[in-house]
């Protein structure tokens, strides 16, 4: 084969790859918010291997960057109900932590119920790990907002998602206390 047919056919084969692991856009309803998610980028992943599972990935290389991918949703319809939030997650190059987060906020905006999976992190490079938030959804609620938390540097996806109403049986996840607050106060 002569030389510059080699380079047309490279040529071809790399942009075919580029168009096939461009990212699709998040679907509606979907935003990156929290600490820095201009240090962040997020989408759907169309190769192959990402199974069209929602990713953030931290493309400023800064190590103490976090940003989330979430979305909020009309609490009327939960009010006095128990609700899980559950999504299978997957990591590379992990350097801080990932998983969920789900906040339930009154429509002026006070939260009124809060839980991430700090306690149960997803570090480094993993395979696809499961985790779900369960809240109660007080008669106070406005808004009930939840997505997936990326910190550090590398990626993360999350899939398939669950939003869903359970019984009392199911235990309310609750923060665990700050370690670091005294437990009396100093006067």
């Amino acid at each position: 084969m002569k030389p510059h047919y080699i380079l047309a056919a490279a040529a071809a084969a790399t942009t075919v790859l580029a168009l096939a692991a461009t990212p699709a856009p998040l679907p509606p309803n979907w935003s990156m918010m929290g600490q820095n998610p201009d240090k962040f980028t997020a989408g759907v992943d169309a190769s192959p291997e990402g199974h069209g599972a929602k990713f953030l990935r931290n493309t400023s290389g800064d190590t103490a960057a976090w940003a989330s991918l979430g979305q909020g949703i009309q609490a009327q319809r939960y009010v006095g109900q128990r609700v899980r939030f559950r999504a299978r997650l997957r990591t590379r190059d992990l350097t801080n932590w990932a998983g969920l987060w789900m906040s339930i906020n009154t429509a002026e905006g006070k939260t009124v119920a809060f839980y991430n999976t700090q306690d149960k992190p997803i570090k480094g490079s993993t395979d696809w790990q499961e985790r779900s938030i369960v809240l109660d959804v007080p008669a106070d609620a406005g808004v009930i907002t939840f997505g997936l938390i990326g910190a550090g540097t590398g990626q993360v996806w999350m899939e398939p998602l669950t939003f869903e109403t359970v019984g009392r049986d199911v235990p309310v996840d609750r923060m665990p206390p700050r370690p670091d607050l005294p437990t009396t106060p100093t006067l």
